[in-house]
Parts: C-alpha cells; structure tokens; sequence
C-alpha cells in the first residue's frame, strides 16, 4: 500500500491506495483506523497526488465531486452500503433507515450503521451525508465535529 499525509483544515488526513486504486482516506486517529503499517510505502503516486488535491479543492468548497478510481476493502454487505453511499448528493443528507431502505435491506439499519462506520474512505464516500431519522448528527468516526463541519461546508457555512 502506498500512502501520504496531508493538512488540512479537519486535521492531518492520511490517503492511501493500491494497484487497484484509492483504498483509503482516514482522519489521523480516528476510529476504525489502525494506523499506518509497516509494510506501507510513502510515496508521491500520480493518483495520490490527484486524490489529495481533489480533497483539498473539496475543503476549500471549489468541488462537489469526486473522480478517482476507488478500491475499498471489506466484506461483500460493507461493500454494498459503500456502493449505496456513492450517490449521495453534496449538500444533502440521508437517514440511516431511509438508506437501508433503499439497499433493500430495512431491517438491518444496525448493521448497516456498522458498515458505515467502517467506510475506509471517509469524505470520498460520503458517510457523514448520513443523519439521524429525525435529521441530528450521529456517529462518524473522525468524530462528530469533523461531520459537523462537513455538512457545513456543503451547505456554504465553512467558506
């Protein structure tokens, strides 16, 4: 796995891929993320490169869409709610259960939530477009702040 480190305005965020594309954008520290392994390589890869300016003109509020090729790792139900994820608009939000309605899968809002809280691509695949049923911020594992400051930026607040 090649990775680098950016700043950004949410903190130091760590990108990293693979062969196959981009695998991961983690907040440093925060939970799900193990940190940085040994056997990962810094590099300064054309991919990672685009992916981290489009991540910061994304912060800055000059893009609303991301177009990298994305290569998450995780179990086949994990993969799906990813895949649902992807459509979510900037600027708008989705309710845990409104989204585990929509996979088909409305009982399982739990574990979705679960599979949401593992997304290895945090802003690139927009988990913190997910709200609570009656629109309150709930969990996000590069903390409720960071969510909160996301969902500002997409509604114009932050620039």
């Amino acid at each position: 796995m090649q990775y680098l480190e950016t700043q950004t305005p949410l903190g130091t965020i760590i990108i990293a891929a693979n062969p196959q594309g981009l695998a991961g954008v983690w907040f440093n520290g925060q939970k799900h993320f193990a940190g940085i392994a040994a056997d990962w390589c810094k590099e300064d890869s054309a991919l990672l490169r685009e992916a981290e300016q489009q991540l910061q003109a994304y912060l800055q509020g000059r893009l609303t869409q991301f177009n990298l090729p994305l290569a998450p790792q995780g179990t086949a139900f994990q993969q799906h709610v990813w895949q649902a994820l992807q459509p979510l608009a900037y600027g708008t939000t989705c309710s845990y259960g409104a989204l585990a309605a929509a996979i088909g899968k409305p009982q399982a809002v739990r574990a979705m939530a679960a599979a949401i809280g593992k997304n290895p691509l945090s802003i690139i695949i927009p988990c913190h477009r997910v709200v609570g049923s009656q629109g309150q911020l709930t969990g996000y594992a590069g903390g409720l702040a960071r969510k909160q400051w996301l969902l500002g930026l997409e509604k114009g607040k932050n620039t």
